[in-house]
């Protein structure tokens, strides 16, 4: 691997970590016309479609080129399908806890930071299936612990609805992490990607009519703009840069440099939306972040140590 394909490679995952970042504030945007369940069924519809388009253009590109098709992936059509639809269910659920939190009004920096958690909740998550835990991972979760406190707790030791969706949120997404974790060696991650914003769509859109008033075309057209920037930039965009920067580089830097979609968040609602922080919620946060980057050090000291090691094989 050179230098230069791992430096773009994080630079890719920097733009990654700003899309999803300031997608928040489009999302909150979208809070003025629309609710839940229709904003979500309408961004995973237009993800779904922009991803379906990338696979009948490639497949294209390689046709007018003259390449064979891919290989067929090892666990084949059946695995493709059930990965589809859990991690677009998970999605779904996940979607729109974050989504009524930020219905709800919660400031889109703390929506970010909350959301972020789900970097510490995975390798927690491990601990369940027999892999052990280092011991800074601990520390992560006391440090979290702490900042949530700061963001969230108000007096008389009350938390807010909406911050409890956005943390239901992180939970969702770390099972989302880990059910991908599971299925994506057996297929190919572009096609399951775009099958589960299909399945995020259709659920949302049968929660839509149960929930929702039925919504005119003309709402749809007076927020084009945070849905297509949710749908194509956040959804279908920064799902494709992840994985193709995710080539280039380890794991850890890049869960690292993704977290930062946190730092981007609360930027983008400060500038464009004017929400600040007060001291104790801005306290909160560097905190929080700190857990985040902490969680990941494990694995960049593990990381590290492998290139030494290779480094001393080689000479």
């Amino acid at each position: 691997m050179t230098k230069n394909k791992k430096l773009q490679s994080n630079l890719l995952l920097l733009l990654t970590a700003f899309i999803w970042g300031t997608a928040f504030v489009a999302q909150s945007d979208a809070m003025d016309s629309m609710s839940t369940f229709t904003f979500n069924f309408a961004r995973a519809t237009v993800a779904g479609l922009a991803l379906l388009a990338v696979i009948y253009f490639m497949a294209r590109a390689r046709k007018k080129r003259n390449e064979a098709a891919p290989e067929a992936a090892p666990g084949g059509k059946k695995a493709l399908i059930v990965g589809g639809v859990v991690c677009g269910a998970v999605l779904a659920v996940a979607s729109a806890l974050q989504q009524m939190g930020i219905e709800y009004d919660i400031n889109v920096g703390k929506a970010g930071f909350l959301t972020a958690l789900y970097i510490i909740i995975v390798p927690l998550a491990g601990i369940f299936l027999k892999k052990r835990a280092h011991f800074t991972i601990w520390i992560s979760v006391l440090l979290a612990v702490f900042g949530m406190y700061l963001l969230c707790i108000k007096q008389g030791l009350t938390i807010e609805t909406r911050d409890l969706l956005v943390i239901g949120c992180a939970f969702c997404y770390s099972l989302h992490i880990l059910v991908i974790d599971h299925f994506s060696p057996k297929v190919d991650c572009v096609k399951m990607s775009c099958i589960q914003f299909f399945v995020c769509g259709a659920l949302s859109l049968a929660a839509a009519l149960f929930t929702d008033k039925p919504v005119a075309p003309a709402v749809f057209a007076a927020a084009w703009v945070p849905i297509l920037y949710s749908g194509v930039m956040s959804s279908a965009v920064g799902y494709t840069l992840q994985m193709l920067a995710q080539r280039h580089t380890s794991p850890a830097l890049a869960s690292l440099l993704m977290s930062l979609e946190s730092v981007f968040a609360a930027l983008a609602g400060w500038l464009l939306l004017g929400q600040g922080f007060t001291p104790r919620e801005l306290a909160g946060c560097v905190v929080m972040f700190a857990a985040i980057v902490l969680a990941q050090a494990p694995d960049l000291v593990a990381s590290r140590k492998d290139k030494r090691l290779s480094r001393d094989v080689t000479e």
